[in-house]
C-alpha cells in the first residue's frame, strides 16, 4: 500500500514509517463527519464555500469549512455574534437553484453585568443571504428589532486565513508552508495574506459597508441603535485580489445577485426540464438540476461539471464526461463543452510524473501551491485509464444526438489521438485489452473508478498485481471503437469504420472468453497482471452491459448477479457482493452504494430490455433520496441492508453535490424510459417505456435539437405507459414501441 487515491476517502490513519507521507499526500481523515454537520454549499466558477447551517465557517482540525478559491482557502474563519454571543439558529436553507444561501437566526438570552436580562431571547430577527459571483462573495445581513423598546445593537464578525492548499485540508501534513503576512487594516476593509513556497502572493480582501466601529486584522464589530420595527442592513463583501484603495463597499450587492441569477437561468434555458406526479421527486429532481448548474464552470471552450464539493471542485476528466452522458438527453451543450475542453488539454507527449502520454486524456487539474511545487502530481495529471475511451464514446453519443458535423470534424483529430494511444500505450502487453500501470511511485495505483488502493483484489482478498485490466475499461474500449467507427462514416473515413467495427467485434470475443465466469454467474472484475482473473462479483460488471459489449445470452446472467441480494442491498448495487472477501459496506468502493454506478447499471440493463430491474434501482436510489437533506444523492452512502422505515446509512465524507451523482436520477429516468433522440432524423423515440412506482406521470419539456422541440406527457394505463406530445415547436418527429 503506497498510494491513495487522489479521490479517495480514506477511514483508517494516516500511517507511519516509510511511505507515509507520501500516502498522506492524497489521504482525506474521517475525524469529522460531513453528514454530521450537513453543510451548506455555494459555487461559482473556480470559487467555492462550505458553511454550517448559521453561515460560519468554523475552523479547527478535520474542517473542511471556508471559502475556496483555485484550490486554496482563502478564508478558512467566519463567525457571527450578537452581543458576543452565537445567534440560535431559526432555519437555514439554499435556493432551489442554488443561488442564494439564506439563514435565519435570533438573539439568545443576552445579560448585563449584573446577571439581568438585557435583551430578551427571539427579540432581534438576523437574517444573512449569501452568494458568490465572479471570484467574491457577497453577504447581506439584516437586523430587525421585535420588541417594544429601543436596543443597542452589537453585531461581532471575527474572520481568518490560513490559506491551506486542499491537499493540506484533505490532510496532508507539510514539513514547511510559506509565509502568512501581517493583516492590512483600514477603517473599511481588511486584506489578509500569504506567500506561498510557489513565491506566489495571495489575498483575500474582506470589505464592509457601513464602516465597522472596529475593525482589526481579525474582528470587525458594528453597534447602532436599533428603534422598535426597524431594521438595519449590514453588506460584507470577500475578494481575492489586493486592495487598491480603502473605499467602502459599493451598493452592488442587488445587481451583483441579479446577475448571478440571470446566469444560472441562462444556464439552463437551453435544457429540457422534467415534472412529475410525485412532489418530493420533483424536489430531487429540480435539486439535481441545480447542483449541476452550480457545479459547471465556463471555460474558453464551454460548460464544463466541476467533479463535487469539497473535494474535487476542479477539473476531473472522468466524472465530468459520465456526468454528460448522463445529462446529454436534456443538455447536449455540457457534453459539447466537455469534449472540448478535454480535447484542448489532451496530452501530445510522454511525462512519467503526470503519467501523460500522446493522446491520452485529463484526469485531474489543480491550481494550488501544492500542484505547482511537485508536492501532489496533480497540476496536470492523465493517470485515468478511463477518461480516453470514454472521451471517444462521448464525442459519438454527442453526434449521435445533435448530428452536429461541424463539432465531429473538429474532435476527429483528437479521436483518432485518443485511438491510438488505445493501441500504442493502452494495451502494455500487446493481448487486446487496455491495462493500466503508474509510471512512478507518486502515481495513483489504481487508475479505474475505483482507484482505492485496495479496489482490486482476488477472490481470497489478495490485491491484484498490475499491470491490470479491469472489466469496464475493455467495455469502454469497445464502445470507443464502435462511437469512432460511427463518427469516421460520417465524415466519409468508411474504409477506417470497417476496420474499426472489426477491431470492436474481435475485442467482443476475447472479452467474453477472457471475463466472463460461469461458476461466478458474471463477469470478472479483472485481470492482474498475470492475466490470472480477479474472481469477485462486483458492480464494474454492469458496466458491460451499458456499453453493449456484453453478448444477449449474457446479460441475463449479469442482471441476476447485481440484483440478487448479495449485491442489490434495496437502495441500489454495491460496489462489490457482500460475500466479496474484502467487503465492507463502510468501505469506499468495497461495498458502498454509488448512485452514478447504479446510474450506469440502470443504463444498461434498459439497453438489454430490463426495464424494470432498472425501475427496481431507481425506487431504491429515489427512496435514499427521501431521507437525504435537501433531497440531494451524495456522492455515495454505505451499502447496509435497507430496512423498514429506515433511511440510507450516510458515508461521513462523501461530496456533496457530486456532479454525476446528481445527474443520476435525470439518467435513471431516459433508462426506464428507454428515450433517445436520433440528430440526424430529428426524431424522439420511446422503447418499451416503464415508470417507476413512484411515479404515475411525467412530463418532459423542451426534447429534441436544433431543427425542432416537443414537451411530451407520459402516464401510466394499466400495465403500459401512454405517450403524447403536448406540443411541438418547429420539425421533429416522434416514436414510441410499446
Amino acid at each position: 500500500m503506497q498510494t491513495i487515491s487522489a479521490e479517495n476517502v480514506a477511514h483508517a490513519p494516516v500511517p507511519a514509517g516509510p511511505g507515509a507521507s507520501q500516502l498522506a499526500q492524497f489521504f482525506i481523515p474521517a475525524t469529522a463527519s460531513l453528514q454530521e454537520r450537513r453543510p451548506r454549499t455555494l459555487k461559482h466558477g473556480d470559487t467555492f464555500g462550505v458553511f454550517d447551517h448559521n453561515g460560519d465557517a468554523i475552523s479547527g482540525p478535520g474542517s473542511p469549512e471556508g471559502l475556496y478559491h483555485r484550490d486554496t482557502r482563502h478564508l478558512s474563519h467566519l463567525y457571527l455574534t450578537i452581543a458576543g454571543e452565537r445567534p440560535i439558529l431559526l432555519s437555514s436553507t439554499l435556493r432551489d437553484d442554488n443561488a442564494t444561501l439564506t439563514c435565519d437566526l435570533t438573539n439568545p438570552d443576552v445579560f448585563d453585568a449584573h446577571g439581568r436580562v438585557s435583551l430578551a431571547h427571539d427579540l432581534v430577527h438576523l437574517r444573512r443571504s449569501r452568494f458568490l459571483w465572479n471570484a467574491h462573495c457577497f453577504e447581506r445581513l439584516t437586523v430587525r428589532n421585535y420588541d417594544e423598546a429601543s436596543h443597542r445593537i452589537r453585531i461581532g464578525l471575527s474572520f481568518s486565513a490560513d490559506f491551506a492548499d486542499m491537499f493540506e485540508v484533505r490532510g496532508t501534513r507539510r514539513d514547511r508552508r510559506g509565509l502568512l503576512h501581517a493583516p492590512r487594516v483600514g477603517t473599511s476593509s481588511v486584506e489578509l495574506s500569504y506567500t506561498g513556497l510557489d513565491d506566489r502572493l495571495r489575498h483575500t480582501v474582506l470589505r464592509f459597508d457601513p464602516a465597522p466601529e472596529s475593525l482589526t486584522g481579525k474582528d470587525a464589530v458594528f453597534e447602532f441603535e436599533l428603534p422598535p420595527q426597524q431594521s438595519r442592513s449590514l453588506f460584507f463583501e470577500i475578494g481575492f485580489e489586493p486592495s487598491a484603495d480603502d473605499q467602502p463597499v459599493p451598493r452592488n450587492y442587488l445587481t451583483a445577485l441579479r446577475d448571478a441569477r440571470r446566469a444560472l437561468r441562462a444556464a439552463r434555458s437551453a435544457a429540457g426540464s422534467v415534472t412529475t406526479s410525485n412532489a418530493i421527486f420533483n424536489e430531487a429532481v429540480e435539486r439535481s438540476m441545480s447542483d449541476i448548474y452550480m457545479l459547471i464552470t465556463d471555460t474558453p471552450e464551454g460548460p464544463y461539471p466541476y467533479a463535487g464539493i469539497p473535494w474535487f471542485s476542479t477539473v476531473f476528466g472522468r466524472d465530468a464526461l459520465i456526468t454528460a452522458m448522463e445529462m446529454l438527453w436534456l443538455d447536449p451543450g455540457i457534453a459539447r463543452g466537455v469534449l472540448f475542453h478535454l480535447a484542448a488539454n489532451q496530452a501530445t507527449r510522454s511525462d512519467a510524473k503526470s503519467d501523460a502520454e500522446p493522446g491520452k486524456i485529463l484526469h485531474e487539474v489543480r491550481y494550488g501551491e501544492m500542484a505547482e511545487l511537485g508536492e501532489v502530481p496533480f497540476r496536470r495529471y492523465y493517470g485515468s485509464v478511463d477518461s480516453t475511451p470514454l472521451f471517444v464514446m462521448l464525442a459519438g453519443a454527442y453526434f449521435r444526438h445533435t448530428n452536429d458535423q461541424a463539432a465531429a470534424a473538429a474532435l476527429w483529430p483528437h479521436i483518432e489521438a485518443a485511438l491510438a494511444w488505445i493501441t500504442d500505450h493502452g494495451d502494455r502487453d500487446g493481448d487486446g485489452f487496455v491495462e493500466y500501470g503508474r509510471r512512478t511511485s507518486e502515481g495513483l495505483i489504481n487508475q479505474a473508478w475505483k482507484d482505492s488502493h485496495d479496489s482490486v483484489f482476488h477472490a481470497d482478498g489478495t490485491l491484484a498485481r498490475g499491470p491490470i485490466a479491469i472489466v469496464e475499461v475493455q467495455a469502454y474500449v469497445f464502445g470507443a471503437w464502435l462511437a469512432a467507427a460511427e463518427l469516421a462514416r460520417a465524415l466519409g473515413h468508411d474504409a477506417q469504420a470497417a476496420a474499426m467495427e472489426a477491431r470492436a467485434e474481435a475485442l467482443r470475443q476475447r472479452f467474453d472468453t477472457a471475463f466472463f465466469d460461469p461458476d461466478l454467474g458474471t463477469y470478472a472484475l479483472a485481470l492482474d497482471g498475470d492475466k490470472r482473473p480477479c474472481r469477485v462479483r462486483s458492480s464494474n460488471a454492469g458496466h458491460a452491459l451499458f456499453t453493449g459489449i456484453a453478448y444477449p445470452e449474457r446479460a441475463a446472467f449479469v442482471v441476476r448477479a447485481l440484483m440478487s441480494s448479495d449485491s442489490f442491498c434495496g437502495w441500489g448495487v454495491r460496489t462489490v457482493a457482500s460475500d466479496a472477501a474484502r467487503y465492507n459496506p463502510m468501505a469506499y468502493h468495497n461495498g458502498s452504494v454509488w448512485p452514478h454506478d447504479n446510474a450506469l447499471i440502470a443504463a444498461g440493463f434498459s439497453r438489454y430490455g430490463f426495464r424494470g430491474e432498472a425501475a427496481r434501482i431507481f425506487e431504491g436510489l429515489f427512496a435514499a433520496a427521501t431521507y437525504i437533506d435537501l433531497r440531494r444523492l451524495p456522492e455515495l452512502f454505505c451499502g447496509f441492508r435497507r430496512q423498514r422505515a429506515q433511511g440510507p446509512t450516510f458515508y461521513p465524507v462523501a461530496c456533496a453535490p457530486q456532479a454525476w451523482a446528481a445527474a443520476a436520477p435525470l439518467s435513471l429516468i431516459q433508462s426506464c424510459l428507454g428515450f433517445s433522440f436520433d440528430g440526424g432524423a430529428n426524431r424522439i423515440n420511446f422503447n418499451q417505456p416503464v415508470l417507476p412506482a413512484f411515479l404515475d406521470e411525467l412530463v418532459l419539456r423542451n426534447l429534441g435539437g436544433a431543427k425542432g422541440k416537443a414537451d411530451v406527457l407520459l402516464r401510466r394505463s394499466g400495465q403500459q405507459v401512454i405517450v403524447e406530445v403536448l406540443q411541438r415547436r418547429g420539425t421533429i418527429d416522434l416514436t414510441t414501441h410499446l
